[in-house]
């Protein structure tokens, strides 16, 4: 009879991680275990803080669910028994390790993937003064691909100030809703100058109608406004991006679903992460394969990541190995 158990873990930060809606020194996360006697299945969830979630409410979430895993719920059962999260998230992960632990199979050959090799991320640079962003960026200058956090008028100066002192790194920009009151479309031809080739969620959940007659010369991201299958038909016409984060969905099992669902829309993919560690974004690697930006630095991040955690060569993220997941 399976055993579920679940904790709280908290991670703090390497530096102060600033985005338009405030400043982090630490993260909670939620850890999900199942073992069958022999194996132990783990998943980690990171709450989506600005949608009401928390690791208190993660783990009461992951509390009621102990009868139904000990009668043994499986992955596509979840997606009716639980909402969207990181509880089952955490769940969905475990369940996908112990099956890759009972069997030997891995997850990516369970899915149907080739044998996973490194893959370019992200890093990214905490919102700041122009001088500030200035000097992370000069810090991580030798990166091929950063991603800025963006959210307001001094966004110009941010980015310009990026690219003097990262003039060979590829940029993406993420403004996690901070441009309302602006004019998107005028921001979005500023930062063209800049060589930027993805711009995120510039508007608030629920105001992306304005962004249907923004003529935008780079592709905009949906993040906030699609958390999982059933937003996608709102986005269309307003991004070319979808921005697929499986805390925001509720885990691999609803990714892959909503990977394809956003294909058939002639979506494009990107694959991020909240602030997590190697636990909680090892699924999301396999996802990223699917997509063309890859956004995986979370566990960079922190101070210190957990035990057999991914590794971080130059620019790319190598898969997981079989010690921490899958």
């Amino acid at each position: 009879m399976p055993i579920l158990s679940a904790r709280i873990a908290r991670f703090t930060t390497a530096r102060p991680f600033v985005i338009a809606r405030g400043s982090k020194t630490a993260v909670e996360v939620v850890v999900a275990e199942v073992s069958d006697g022999q194996h132990i299945g783990q998943g980690e969830g990171t709450p989506i803080y600005y949608r009401g979630d928390s690791a208190e409410a993660a783990l009461a979430a992951l509390a009621a669910m102990a009868d139904a895993v000990a009668a043994g719920i499986g992955r596509a059962d979840l997606l009716d028994a639980m909402p969207p999260g990181a509880a089952r998230n955490a769940l969905d992960s475990a369940l996908w390790d112990l099956e890759a632990k009972q069997t030997g199979i891995r997850v990516w050959q369970r899915i149907g993937l080739p044998a996973p090799r490194p893959m370019l991320t992200a890093f990214t640079i905490s919102l700041g003064t122009p001088a500030d962003m200035e000097a992370q960026a000069k810090a991580a200058a030798h990166r091929e691909l950063l991603k800025l956090k963006l959210g307001g008028a001094q966004d110009v100066e941010r980015v310009a100030a990026v690219r003097r002192a990262a003039p060979h790194a590829r940029l993406i920009a993420d403004v996690n809703e901070g441009w309302a009151g602006l004019d998107v479309e005028a921001m979005c031809h500023a930062l063209s100058a800049h060589r930027v080739e993805l711009i995120e969620q510039p508007l608030p959940a629920g105001a992306d109608e304005a962004l249907i007659h923004v003529n935008s010369p780079i592709p905009l991201c949906a993040d906030e406004s699609v958390q999982d299958r059933t937003d996608l038909g709102q986005v269309i016409g307003r991004y070319r991006f979808v921005n697929l984060k499986l805390d925001k969905c509720g885990g691999l099992t609803e990714g892959l679903a909503l990977i394809h669902a956003a294909k058939q829309r002639g979506l494009g993919l990107m694959t991020g992460c909240m602030l997590s560690s190697s636990l909680g974004v090892a699924p999301a690697f396999l996802a990223a394969t699917h997509g063309s930006f890859a956004d995986l630095d979370g566990p960079l991040l922190l101070a210190e990541d957990r035990p057999h955690g991914l590794r971080f060569e130059g620019s790319d993220v190598h898969p997981p190995e079989v010690a921490l997941w899958g």
